[in-house]
């Protein structure tokens, strides 16, 4: 199940991230929306509505959880670069996925979103210092402070940990088809 549920694995911070960490995680952010339209692009409907495992959401949740995740990494990248390690505001994202414009097969405002946010945060990152990559927020559920180079680490691998789910369904389809 943990295969199906984390097929890239779950999520581990680097010990130490260093300035080549960051410089490839700001690549992979950059490049994200347009490896995550090269996996919906020419699915129909159908296939947008299918999980990647029982009980797991559609591509459509998918792709829309991805565009609110992103909008609310990138503002927290933002706010604990403007303000001294401020608290930051937490959201239900299972109780967001449905909602019943989350589960909406037309994605097509949520791949816009997702191009025009990861867009704005290539420029932000690449605009700082290696010291501004430490700046941090707290999360008020976990008690944790993060800084920006930690959450651009945890947002690439979720970007890569979503590409996968949606690569699971599609190959799903395919082997019920061919049953």
């Amino acid at each position: 199940m943990d295969s199906i549920k984390y097929p890239i694995g779950a999520f581990e911070l680097p010990k130490e991230i260093t300035q080549k960490h960051i410089t490839t995680y700001i690549e992979e952010l950059r490049r994200f929306p347009y490896l995550l339209e090269e996996a919906v692009k020419q699915c129909p409907p159908n296939i947008l509505n299918l999980t990647y495992r029982e009980g797991g959401w559609t591509i459509a949740q998918i792709v829309h959880h991805l565009a609110d995740v992103d909008m609310n990494s990138f503002i927290r990248c933002k706010l604990a670069l403007t303000e001294e390690n401020p608290m930051v505001k937490p959201y239900e994202e299972t109780l967001w996925a449905e909602i019943p414009e989350a589960k909406d097969f037309y994605i097509s405002p949520s791949l816009r979103i997702i191009e025009g946010v990861h867009w704005r945060w290539w420029k932000f990152l690449r605009a700082l210092t290696p010291e501004d990559f430490e700046k941090t927020y707290r999360h008020p559920q976990s008690g944790q402070t993060i800084s920006i180079k930690q959450e651009i680490a945890k947002s690439v691998w979720h970007g890569k940990h979503h590409l996968a789910h949606i690569e699971l369904a599609k190959k799903l389809q395919i082997i019920n088809n061919k049953l």
